[in-house]
């Protein structure tokens, strides 16, 4: 019976669904080839249909069945009846089997606050960089991010597509059937699942940063880390799964355009496996409701030795980036 469980887990359980079925509508306005492009603010600040509808499906689909929550999604949208296609009421119950830890037992619906980006990596999206694509669904509660669901619509789609052309001659193509896409999830002092977590090498400064908001900034901090190699990809979302997963060491973003719906739930699950999210001061990042929405002093995350990273970030970076 639902009610047996606390409030915040099945928040998290029904966050699990409905960014997998946010990853299914990505996958299928993708297949159906409209992608309705829209530029926001500039060149690189896009927005698709895929992020309008799946922004509609997981605010609406979260806000029927947790009315009382606070949720702050990154597409302004005009309110409108939303589709009844676009809901998903559903849960995931492995979630559900899971003790939720003592400190979050008493939390009440309005106590928390959501922070939806429903597609991070649009510009690649839209360039057909796949694997870079993430939705992500961060739950906050006393201003400190405590929950998180990243799915990732493409996860496995190049493996995906090689079968299917083995299967189909030329035939390939990335549509709503293929079975692809995971969902990763974390709960402070619970952990973080759905991934195997895995370290960088040992002694090797590897360095993920942006793709399509690169500035002097950002490289100045990136060359002050002495780094052995230097990862350039999409999506906030992308680029903590590539620390968790051992393929970088440190993500560095040395400028004010990352936004809290881009690091609530990707911080959660860093935070669960030992690691570390910050300003470019070491401060930590602040989500209760009435915070400004830019984190405008940058990002350092790390799964381990931030220490090292955030001491060597130049004094011009720090003077540059104000809290």
């Amino acid at each position: 019976m639902a009610s047996s469980h606390t409030v915040l887990m099945r928040l998290v359980a029904s966050a699990y669904s409905v960014a997998q079925k946010a990853g299914t509508i990505i996958r299928r306005v993708l297949a159906e080839g409209d992608l309705g492009i829209v530029e926001k603010t500039c060149p690189t600040d896009l927005q698709t249909k895929a992020d309008r509808l799946a922004q509609m499906s997981v605010c609406s689909s979260l806000a029927r069945k947790f009315p009382k929550l606070t949720i702050i999604g990154e597409e302004d949208l005009p309110s409108e009846e939303v589709d009844q296609e676009l809901i998903e009421d559903g849960q995931w119950e492995e979630i559900l089997k899971q003790p939720c830890p003592s400190q979050y037992s008493a939390i009440k619906e309005e106590d928390l606050v959501v922070w939806v980006d429903p597609l991070d990596g649009t510009k690649e999206y839209t360039e057909g960089l796949l694997d870079n694509v993430t939705v992500l669904i961060g739950i906050a509660y006393e201003g400190r991010a405590i929950a998180g669901v990243i799915n990732q619509p493409y996860y496995n789609y190049q493996n995906n597509e090689k079968q299917k052309l083995r299967e189909h001659g030329n035939e390939a193509k990335a549509g709503p059937d293929a079975v692809l896409g995971r969902t990763i999830w974390g709960v402070l002092g619970l952990g973080a699942f759905g991934f195997q977590l895995k370290e960088a090498p040992a002694g090797k400064h590897i360095i993920t940063t942006t793709r399509s908001h690169g500035s002097k900034l950002v490289m100045d901090c990136v060359a002050a880390m002495n780094p052995d190699d230097v990862l350039r990809v999409g999506g906030a979302g992308n680029k903590i799964i590539q620390l968790i997963e051992g393929k970088a060491s440190a993500y560095v973003f040395a400028s004010p355009g990352c936004k809290k719906w881009d690091t609530c739930a990707p911080e959660v699950i860093l935070h669960a496996v030992g690691g570390k999210l910050t300003d470019i001061h070491g401060n930590a990042l602040q989500y209760n409701k009435e915070v400004k929405h830019m984190n405008s002093a940058g990002v350092l995350a790390t799964l381990r030795n931030h220490n090292y990273y955030a001491s060597r970030v130049p004094e011009s970076v720090k003077s540059a980036l104000v809290p």
